[in-house]
């Protein structure tokens, strides 16, 4: 499964969930991308990252364009500004999903507070994309059944 998580910057919400996403499940293919990209991954991102240990220091945002012409078998939003601002995607994508987490980067207070909202936006980012990742379980799992004539064998009895 080739999955896609967009937002504006690619700096914060989307690498956090892509390097979640990556860690809970090796075998997708998880790629993030942004509208207008940021020249690096927030800091704090990787940090919050870290604490879970999942590296995500060597993630480069990308622009979406880089993305458009190949196929998805899921593109999921994570900022409400990318439902307005997302180009038109000319390869073939089969499940569109959106669900907006607040910017932690634009919340402003004590470094304590600042470190709250990023753990907090982290935590329901990890939650979201749990229900995702289930979901996209469940789809690989029906893929392997139409793959083999609707038997339940889960793809192992080479049918």
């Amino acid at each position: 499964m080739k999955i896609l998580i967009i937002c504006t910057g690619n700096s914060c919400r989307s690498q956090m969930a892509h390097g979640w996403l990556q860690w809970y499940n090796p075998a997708l293919e998880v790629f993030s991308a942004g509208t207008f990209p940021e020249k690096e991954v927030n800091p704090m991102a990787i940090e919050v990252m870290a604490e879970l240990g999942i590296d995500i220091s060597g993630h480069k945002p990308v622009s979406v364009e880089e993305y458009l012409e190949e196929k998805w078998d899921f593109v999921v939003s994570v900022c409400d500004d990318t439902l307005e601002t997302c180009p038109t995607f000319n390869g073939k994508v089969r499940h569109r999903l959106h669900k907006g987490f607040e910017d932690p980067a634009r919340f402003r207070g004590t470094p304590e507070q600042v470190k709250a909202k990023y753990l907090e936006v982290r935590d329901e980012i990890i939650v979201a994309f749990k229900s995702i990742a289930e979901a996209i379980e469940m789809e690989m799992e029906g893929s392997i059944v139409a793959s083999h004539g609707g038997c339940a064998c889960g793809g192992s009895c080479g049918c």
